[in-house]
């Protein structure tokens, strides 16, 4: 891994910290909005939030593709802070590490994600452009919009 194969994004939501953290590991939530577009769908969200607990999410795209990973809970201090580790289903060699602080201020709540481990720069743009949709959807999602 170079410093090259790094996604770190940070986005403001008009919600509470333990609303937007709610929203990253509640499943009933996660199938709402994690996806990377707005047509796609999430048909399978699990999660057991705790320490050595499992995330699996599937993404589905209009065509009927999907998209899988799953990860295991590395740090859980809600609302801080998030750690898990993240494997593509298609690519089950490469475990990735996503790290997410929320800082709430006046209402609002900053996520910084940070995505280590990824291993091209190909997967690297591809992974930013979906994270990027994921996180417009969580948006349209607090937002009701």
């Amino acid at each position: 891994m170079t410093d090259d194969h790094i996604v770190r994004t940070e986005r403001t939501f008009a919600a509470t910290a333990e609303e937007v953290f709610d929203a990253w590991t509640d499943p009933e939530v996660m199938r709402r909005w994690f996806h990377c577009d707005p047509d796609w769908d999430t048909p399978v969200a699990e999660v057991d939030l705790q320490v050595g607990g499992k995330v699996r999410i599937v993404m589905r795209k209009p065509d009927g593709a999907e998209v899988g990973a799953h990860g295991e809970y590395m740090v859980i201090e809600r609302p801080r802070r998030l750690v898990m580790t993240w494997t593509f289903e298609d690519e089950p060699a490469n475990q990735q590490l996503i790290e997410l602080t929320f800082f709430e201020s006046a209402g609002s709540t900053t996520v910084l994600m940070v995505n280590t481990g990824i291993s091209t720069d190909e997967r690297r743009d591809s992974q930013d452009e979906g994270w990027h949709g994921c996180l417009d959807e969580l948006d349209r999602l607090v937002t009701g919009r």
